[in-house]
Parts: C-alpha cells; structure tokens; sequence
C-alpha cells in the first residue's frame, strides 16, 4: 500500500541516531606482508579512528584497542597516519600517529608489549607532529614528515622530512630525530626512495599557493646524514603535482595538472632540458588521473610487480582501471562501484581500494588484475534499511549564469511507502560541498536518505571551483569565491523550481566549512532559500585571513578571493558577518568547539551582528568536537535540529524529533 502523504512528512525508519552510527567511511588501505590494512571509524568510540587487519584467511580484527587512535593533524587535515612492515621473524611492526598527543608510537600487535612512543611530546604551540611514515626496517628508522612549531601562533610552524629510530631513543630527546630535508619549503610530503636507495623524491609547495594551484616535485640524493643537492624536477607556480613515485628503472612517475587535467607522467630524475623530457602515460583523455591534495598520503596510482599501473581516475566521479604504460591502454576494474577513494595499495596481482556507488558505502574492494575479478573484503557494505527507502540519484548538467554548466547529483524525495499529494512539488536543499576544492561524490550517504526519506529532495551541487573536471572547471573560482559558487547554488535551486522538481517557496541551503560560507553567503546575497544549515563555517574574510585559521589554509584566500593587501574592500563586501541586515531567513548554525580551522569566534561575532534583527535562528555548539562532526551524538543532534529548522519554516507536521528552539 502507498499513502499519500504532504512531501516532508513522511515518517521513515532512518533516523538519525541510525545515520550518525554509519557516519564515516574506511581511509588509508595498505599491505603489511600478505595482509590488507586499513583505519575505520568508530562514532560510538568518541569518534577515534580504528586500525584494522584482514589475515590471508579473511579473518578482520583490530590492531590497536581503544583508546588509541591513529589520526595524524599535520596541516590541521592530517594524512596517512599508519606505516606498517613483516619483520623477519615474521610478526608485523606497525607505527602510528596517535591523535590527543600526536606523537608516533611503535607496536607490535602480536606480541606482548603495549606501543611504545617513538617521538618526544612538545608543548610549544601546537608540539610536534608527524604525517606519512614510511618503515625503514633495513635502517632501523621510520621516514616521516615533521611538523614542528616554533612560536604560540598557527603559522608559527616548519615542515621538515625526518628519520626517527625505531628503537625508541628519541622518545625523550628531540636531537636523536635526523631531519633528512630542510625547511626551504613551507610544505611537504613524505619522500620516496628509489629503488637503488640513491635518490628521494617528494612534493613541496609554498604560500600563497595551495597545492592544487602549484607544486613541485623534488628530487634529491641520499647520503649518510641527509638529503643533498635537492633539486625541482616538474611542476611550478601554476602547474600541481600531486604524487611521485619511482619506477624500477629509476624514471619518477608523477601526477600533473600541466596539459590541464592531472595525468600520469614519466620524467628521467636526470632530465635538464626544462621538461622536454616528459611523457605522458594516458594523456588525452580529458579525465583526472589524480585530485586536491588536502591531506599528506593520498594515492591514485600504484605500480603492479608486473609494470602495469593501477589507476584511479575519471571525470566528475572515479574508476579503478589498469594501465600499460607502454601502450597507454586502459582497462577498468567491473563492478557496482562509482567512487574510488584516494587510496590504493598492490599485493602481487592483485590490488586493493576503498569504493562505493550510489547504492553501497565505502567498502574494501580488492580486483585481482590475473582474473579480473572483484570482491569487497573489509568493511562490506550491508543494507541498514530496506534499499528502496535510499535515493535514487540522477546526474544532471544545469546552465548558470552565462551558459556556463554547472555539475550536480540530484537526490529526488523516495519512500516505497508514500507518495505526495497531486500538484504539489516537494522541498529541496541544496548541499554546498566544503573545500571549496573539492566535490561531492555520487556515493550512498544516510544522511541524504534521512531527507529523501521523508519527502525532501537534496541537490548536491558541484559548483565551480571543484574538482574532477579540469583545472579550468576548479579556476572558475579564482578571486571569484561568495560570486560563483553561491550563483551556482541558486541557479541549480531556481532550475529545480522553474522545471516543476521542487517548490520554489521551500528551498534550503546548507553546508559545512567552506559549504558553510557559501551557505551563509547565499542567505545574505540572494532571496532564493527558505532557511538555511550552517555548519562549522568561514563568515568574516578579514579575520579568517588575519590569524583566525591555520597555516595550510593562512593564504588561500590570496586565490580565491585576491590578495588582502590589494584588495580589502572585496573581503568586507563579501563576508556574510558584514550584511546581516540582509538576511530574513531562518537559519542554524553548529560549530565545534575545538575546531582550529574555522575556529568559534568567526560565529560569535556573527550571532553578535544578526542580534535583535528579529531573525529566527539557533546556535549549537558542541564540546570535543572540531572541524566536521566525528561523535555519533553530535551528528544525530546536528541532524535532528537541521531537520526541525526545515519543518518549522516549510510547515511540515513533524514530531519525530526534537523541537529546535529558534530566537529572535
């Protein structure tokens, strides 16, 4: 039976204690002898991270027991945190970077022992940190990058590549930690050595560049006490690349934006010809081969013992394929899976990725390239609710302003059991993704189905300035930022009403960090939306560009807005904190408390600027919580009260949860 029911209200058994408990998805898969690795994460656990095992037999078991969480906050976004290796007696040795003290510890999970931390704790500014370990078992240390602070601010900080000895001498004395690298560049990331053990190569970048606006690869020669003669050898101011890897001949394999997507590479580390040198792998194509490097460890190519590549790559979404480098042709693994992660390991034949589609979550998938089968051997997907109570997407091209098209997945309202009465159109939000580089995958996610389900579309809106579909896509947003994205927003929204998808006088927008300004942005610009779900955001340019972030982020608005020195009136005319007298929608606004990256003050001084203005709005701040939402009571809380935002301004009957309390 199939009731008919106003869009909005319909009941639905995923709630959102239900979508919290699958909030998350496995990161950071690896091999340690004939076992997969990978972290998970644990909602209920305080939302620490997990480090799980899969043995050759299929049994999966944790590594390390809780408390510990291997979660790195080098460039405040962290990275791979784990690095493991078989010793020779055969028991495996794992080092990680556990998240309250960011030191890295050893273990050995087969044997009797607790971890034992390698590195010392510091107490100036944010202390010492590490990101991307690399086991050197052969020399008795672990490679890493050092992040170390030098004074009380957020920028007060060197990024280094280091050697830290396994054998725990360093624990207390911060000299026994060998800095191979030096600090002549602001970032770094984990270096690579060559299979003669001669050289290294990494990625290095410096502000005001992010590392999706210009890079370079560094190659250097190693010696006894150090890195020497370091030298660029591809990228530069306007061209990022985002990974390197030896081959076994000694060429570097690099991912490049240089010809406007980023591709895989080849280059003689003794190339001096400017990069004429350069080969392109599978040039052409008009896909990524590679993405934004938000955290330090991300990999979306492998090579295979027998000299195919595996691939993550495509154009607005991902595939798993393997290439021959030496014809360029390229075959992509079978299955349901739309969305491979930037996470990919290889064990003889076979190669192992994390994936999902638009009807499973993120899994542990593994394709064995001699037989091209594929399987799902970690945290398998399994249906919470009954399947046809999550959305059905449809990928849709809008026009925006100019003709230029705009890339989302729409989500319509889906319940088996409901169905809206005649000649009424349902509520939508429109979800702003954060970054703003970076994009919304075409993935199941529960917290889109607690909407869908009870009759409120979603549109995810891929608006310029993302990625997966070329630099020229993500540099519409170039000193643009608060103008394209939030006219990207509104003309999805306004094409979803003037198509007869959705009701004009019920849309909403919501996003969190970056999403978050854009949201804020949107309400104070345009008449579009009803009400709007502000999370963790960026309100006041100047203060966020002026010490209140950290120092990954400490100049990105030099790109996506323009230099502050030149141009400070552009930061105040588009800083939603500065036009509150703008604003006439209802809105939420949610934020952590420990949050570094969009730290509190930005919304005190917002809430100070909409008081008394008669604006109907909420302010819930979480304890413990930073930059996204990691325990299972916040993101249900956080649900719950974006839910209630919505049935008070649309008039929706709802009494499955809480009441928002909404001031004036």
């Amino acid at each position: 039976m199939v009731s008919t029911a106003a869009y909005g209200t319909w009941p639905s058994p995923i709630d959102a204690a239900l979508t919290a408990s699958h909030d998350g998805r496995p990161e950071f898969v690896g091999t340690v002898g004939d076992e997969v690795w990978w972290t998970e994460p644990r909602p209920a656990e305080g939302g620490r991270r997990a480090l799980v095992r899969r043995t050759a037999d299929g049994t999966i078991r944790s590594v390390l027991p809780e408390p510990w969480n291997p979660r790195s906050r080098v460039i405040e976004y962290g990275g791979l945190p784990w690095a493991g290796a078989a010793r020779e007696d055969g028991g495996p040795l794992v080092v990680f970077v556990h998240f309250p003290d960011q030191r890295l510890y050893a273990y050995a999970p087969d044997g009797p022992d607790e971890p034992w931390p390698l590195t010392p704790v510091s107490a100036l500014g944010g202390g010492l940190r590490w990101v991307e370990p690399q086991l050197h078992l052969d020399r008795d240390e672990v490679w890493c990058v050092m992040e170390e602070f030098t004074g009380p601010s957020p920028t007060d900080v060197r990024r280094v590549i280091a050697a830290v000895p396994l054998d725990g001498s360093a624990a207390r004395d911060r000299g026994s930690v060998r800095e191979l690298s030096d600090d002549s560049h602001r970032f770094v990331t984990g270096p690579r050595l060559s299979p003669d053990g001669r050289r290294a190569a990494w990625i290095a970048w410096d502000h005001p560049r992010m590392p999706w606006d210009g890079t370079v690869a560094m190659v250097a020669d190693v010696h006894g006490s150090g890195f020497g003669n370091a030298r660029p050898l591809a990228g530069g101011v306007d061209e990022s690349v985002v990974q390197v890897e030896w081959d076994r001949d000694g060429t570097l394999l690099f991912v490049s934006d240089a010809e406007g997507w980023w591709e895989l590479q080849r280059i003689s580390p003794d190339a001096a010809d400017g990069g004429a040198s350069r080969h392109r792998l599978c040039g052409g194509r008009d896909e990524e081969f590679g993405g934004p490097l938000w955290r330090i460890g991300l990999r979306w190519f492998h090579l295979l013992d027998n000299g195919l590549i595996a691939v993550v790559h495509g154009r607005g979404t991902t595939s798993l394929g393997v290439l021959d480098p030496e014809t360029g042709d390229l075959v992509d693994a079978v299955g349901p899976w739309t969305a491979w992660a930037e996470t990919i390991a290889v064990q003889d034949t076979r190669v192992v990725g994390i994936a999902a589609s638009p009807h499973t979550s993120y899994e542990v998938v593994e394709l064995d390239t001699a037989t091209g089968h594929t399987r799902a051997i970690g945290a398998p997907h399994q249906d919470a609710v009954d399947p046809a109570l999550c959305p059905d997407p449809v990928i849709r091209t809008f026009a925006g302003p100019g003709g230029r098209e705009i890339h989302a997945h729409v989500y319509p309202p889906r319940n088996p059991g409901f169905t809206g009465p005649e000649g009424e159109l349902p509520p939508y939000v429109i979800w702003a993704h954060g970054g703003p580089t970076g994009r919304s995958a075409l993935v199941l996610d529960l917290e889109v189905a607690y909407f869908t389900s009870r009759g409120i579309g979603v549109a995810e809106v891929n608006y310029g300035g993302s990625t997966g579909y070329g630099r020229a896509y993500r540099e519409r947003l170039r000193e643009q930022w608060g103008v394209v994205d939030v006219e990207d927003c509104a003309a999805v929204a306004v094409g979803l009403a003037e198509e007869g998808s959705a009701d004009a006088a019920r849309l909403a927008i919501r996003g969190g960090s970056a999403g978050g300004w854009t949201a804020a942005a949107s309400l104070v610009q345009t008449d579009v939306y009803a009400c709007g779900s502000i999370s963790y955001p960026i309100l006041d340019l100047a203060g966020w560009a002026t010490g209140e972030t950290h120092d990954f982020e400490s100049q990105y608005l030099e790109s996506l807005v323009g230099p502050y020195a030149e141009v400070p009136e552009r930061y105040h005319e588009r800083s939603p904190v500065h036009h509150t007298d703008r604003l006439t929608a209802p809105f939420v606004l949610l934020q952590g408390l420990d949050d570094p990256i969009c730290p509190p003050v930005q919304c005190e001084r917002f809430l100070a600027a909409v008081e008394g203005r008669g604006i109907p709005h909420a302010y819930l701040a979480f304890e413990g919580e930073g930059h996204g939402f990691r325990r299972a009571d916040t993101v249900r809380r956080a649900l719950e009260a974006e839910l209630s935002l919505y049935a008070q301004t649309f008039g929706l009957d709802r009494t499955d949860v809480p009441r928002l309390e909404l001031r004036k």
